[in-house]
């Protein structure tokens, strides 16, 4: 059986009846396991108990979240390309309504996510749609099922179609990334970036951290690489990892300021 935390909505390898004896996901400092300890699921047990939402952020992005909140309670964003829809971040539950939807909206023709607390039941979803899931390089030990579909690129930089390319920022960790789609905000660009920069309730400015659950933060020269990776970007939106933290534009002069704010701050 395919276990899946609770805390993080990670899907691990099968492990037959019992569950895996605890969760590396969670264990890192960057995210936590709860006051009450440990706890597992399944995907059937979510599907008794869930279900996944579509809601329509503009013309060529949908949203699909789950309810009630699971887990992270990240939401995924579906973007609409003639070449072929791109899958931004993962969420655990995948159910036969989810997959009739998205097949009558074109289907996927790729997976790509941002970070490890997002890659959740990526293995299933891949397998539903026959779409490659494209992880940096960098987070591959933090894999905890594998699959044949996964592409773990390098670099700086991959190019995927349509003009959508993801951009490697480190950060959070060291292959988070961010998904450049130039034709959306009305053809004026924007940014997917998952939790790599943060959409906060300012929406004046964004944040960046190591960890947000416990709140540690992150050494200037990570902040000064994030901001510099997306400076050469052109894009006036940001769709952070919430049905809410949207930044509707001007978000590349935000991502700039708010990175010289975090660097004085830090560095006083």
């Amino acid at each position: 059986m395919n276990f899946i935390c609770a805390t993080c909505g990670t899907q691990f390898e099968d492990s037959g009846d019992a569950p895996p004896e605890h969760c590396p996901i969670c264990e890192d400092p960057r995210q936590y396991v709860g006051s009450g300890g440990q706890r597992w699921t399944t995907m059937d047990k979510l599907r008794k108990n869930h279900h996944n939402e579509f809601r329509r952020h503009e013309d060529r992005l949908i949203g699909v979240g789950s309810a009630p909140d699971f887990a992270i309670a990240q939401r995924a964003l579906l973007v609409l390309s003639p070449a072929g829809n791109v899958l931004w971040d993962c969420i655990t539950l995948l159910d036969e309504f989810t997959e009739t939807t998205i097949n009558g909206l074109g289907g996927i023709k790729a997976i790509a996510i941002s970070h490890p607390h997002y890659y959740s039941a990526l293995a299933d979803w891949s397998s539903a749609f026959d779409a490659p899931v494209y992880l940096h390089a960098g987070d591959r030990q933090s894999v905890m099922r594998s699959s044949n579909s996964i592409v773990h690129w390098e670099g700086d930089e991959l190019e995927l179609h349509d003009g959508m390319r993801l951009v490697n920022t480190g950060g959070h960790f060291e292959g988070s990334a961010v998904l450049h789609v130039p034709f959306l905000a009305g053809g004026r660009g924007a940014l997917l970036t998952g939790d790599t920069i943060q959409v906060i309730p300012d929406r004046n400015y964004v944040s960046f951290m190591y960890s947000y659950p416990n709140l540690i933060p992150l050494p200037a020269r990570s902040v000064e690489r994030i901001a510099d990776s997306t400076g050469r970007l052109e894009y006036d939106r940001i769709y952070g990892a919430w049905w809410d933290r949207v930044i509707p534009t001007g978000a590349k002069d935000v991502v700039a300021r708010s990175a010289q704010r975090y660097v004085k701050a830090i560095s006083s």
